[in-house]
């Protein structure tokens, strides 16, 4: 199942509500919810200040985790020596790295919206906020809530700012929130 928006729909902002009244049905659902599927990028405006999408939960193994440690250079204990993170440790567990967390964020994004097939190009164009309140233990599972907060048309793309909040099952306060800039690029 999609949603899709219609660049011909006489009504987006109530398609976009309908939309939001649904995430938050299905919120407390806990399911994941289909991707926005945009035919245009203007349609992407009629989302400004809702929650677009909640994505499939995805496990973070000890070996992605040692794969990121390897690709990274970060090879910290507390990361990668289960023994040792057990006893000296305060989450009483190895951890994920906070930027392979950081790092799903395009994995996650396209679980919550696909854009129009005229996007020749989408950029990660940066951050500007980036936080880690709570661990991600391995072997544990993490999905991301993406809002849309603002979109804006520049000469030569157009540049959408999302509030993405990743939490782990079971935990009581988000692993990472982040507010991300994308620029999508015809």
């Amino acid at each position: 199942m999609v949603r899709k928006i219609l660049a011909s729909d006489p009504s987006p902002p109530l398609r976009a509500r309908e939309a939001s009244d649904n995430l938050s049905k299905n919120r407390s659902l806990e399911n994941a919810m289909p991707p926005i599927v945009l035919e245009t990028l203007e349609s992407l405006k009629d989302f400004v200040g809702l929650e677009i999408g909640t994505t499939d939960w995805l496990l973070i193994t000890p070996e992605r985790i040692r794969q990121f440690a390897e690709a990274t250079e970060d090879r910290q204990w507390i990361h990668l020596d289960p023994e040792r993170a057990r006893s000296e440790s305060p989450y009483g567990a190895t951890i994920a790295h906070g930027f392979l967390t950081l790092s799903l964020l395009s994995y996650f994004i396209k679980q919550a919206i696909q854009v129009p097939h005229d996007v020749r190009l989408s950029v990660n164009y940066g951050l500007n906020r980036v936080r880690f309140p709570a661990p991600v233990r391995a072997g544990s599972e993490i999905r991301a809530r993406v809002t849309l907060q603002s979109v804006k048309d520049l000469p030569d793309c157009v540049e959408a700012v999302y509030n993405v909040s990743i939490e782990g099952k079971d935990a009581a306060k988000p692993c990472c929130v982040a507010e991300w800039i994308v620029r999508y690029y015809s």
